[in-house]
C-alpha cells in the first residue's frame, strides 16, 4: 500500500510539472492569439467596409475573446495545479474545452470564408465602389477605396472603366474627373481627369485580385493560429484529466 501511494505521489508531481509547463506555454499562446486578433482589427481592418459579409470581422473578434479567456484560464490552471483542487481542475478543463471550440470555430469560419471570398468580391465590390464612393454616410467606404487603390496600385474593381458607372463620377462634384484621384500614380488634386496609362494604374484584374490576395493571406494566418492553438490544448486537457485522476487515487 505504501509503495502504491509513493508511486501515485511521484506520478502526481510529474503531472503537476507537466501541467505547469503547459500553462506557461498556454498563457503565451493566449497572448499570441489575442495579438493576432487585435492586429487584424486595428491594423488590417481598413477594407472591412468593402466586404458584404461580416465573417472576416467575426473570426478576428473570436480570436480576441479566445485569447483573453486563454490568459485567464492559464492563471486558473496554475492555481488549480498548485493547490491540487479537483473542483478547480474541473473548471479549468471546462474552460479549456470552451476555448478549444472557439478556436476551432474561428479556424473553420476562416476556411469557409476563404473559399467564398472570390465569389463575394466579384458580386459586391464593383457595386460598393460605384454606388457608395463619396456618398453621404459612406465615408468609411471612400477612405477604404482610396487606400486600396493607392496601396495596391490598382484602379476600379475590374479595371478603370468601372468608374464610368460611378454615381460620384457622373455628378458635378467629381469636377470633370473620369476616375478618382487615388487611381493616379502621382496623386495631386484633379489628376483623375485624365485616365491615360501614363497617369493612372491600369492593372489587369483590377482591385478585386489584389484585395482577394490580401484578405486570403490574413485568413490563412487566422485559421492557422486558431486551429494550431486548439490542437495544443488537447495536451492540456489530457494532462488535466490525468492529474484529476491521480488526485482521486491519492484521496482514496
Amino acid at each position: 500500500m505504501g509503495e502504491f501511494s509513493a508511486k501515485a505521489t511521484c506520478g502526481t508531481v510529474c503531472l503537476k510539472y507537466l501541467l505547469l509547463t503547459f500553462n506557461c506555454c498556454f498563457w503565451l499562446a493566449g497572448l499570441a492569439v489575442m495579438a493576432v486578433g487585435i492586429w487584424t482589427l486595428a491594423l488590417k481592418s481598413d477594407y472591412i467596409s468593402l466586404l458584404a459579409s461580416g465573417t472576416y470581422l467575426a473570426t478576428a473578434y473570436i480570436l480576441v475573446v479566445a485569447g483573453v479567456v486563454v490568459m485567464v484560464t492559464g492563471v486558473l490552471g496554475c492555481c488549480a495545479t498548485f493547490k491540487e483542487r479537483r473542483k478547480l481542475l474541473r473548471l479549468y478543463f471546462f474552460l479549456l474545452l470552451i476555448i478549444f471550440l472557439l478556436e476551432i470555430v474561428a479556424g473553420v469560419l476562416a476556411y469557409i470564408y476563404y473559399q467564398q471570398l472570390n465569389a463575394e468580391l466579384k458580386e459586391n465590390l464593383r457595386d460598393t465602389m460605384t454606388k457608395r464612393y463619396h456618398q453621404p454616410g459612406h465615408e468609411g467606404v471612400t477612405s477604404a477605396v482610396d487606400k486600396l487603390q493607392q496601396e495596391f496600385h490598382c484602379c476600379g474593381s475590374n479595371n478603370s472603366q468601372d468608374w464610368r458607372d460611378s454615381e460620384w463620377i457622373r455628378s458635378d462634384q467629381a469636377g470633370g474627373r473620369v476616375v478618382p484621384d487615388s487611381c493616379c500614380k502621382t496623386v495631386v488634386p484633379g489628376c483623375g481627369q485624365r485616365d491615360h496609362a501614363s497617369n493612372i494604374y491600369k492593372v489587369e484584374g483590377g482591385c478585386i485580385t489584389k484585395l482577394e490576395t490580401f484578405i486570403q493571406e490574413h485568413l490563412r494566418v487566422i485559421g492557422a493560429v486558431g486551429v494550431g492553438i486548439a490542437c495544443v490544448q488537447v495536451f492540456g486537457m489530457v494532462f488535466t484529466c490525468c492529474l484529476y485522476r491521480s488526485l482521486k487515487l491519492e484521496h482514496y
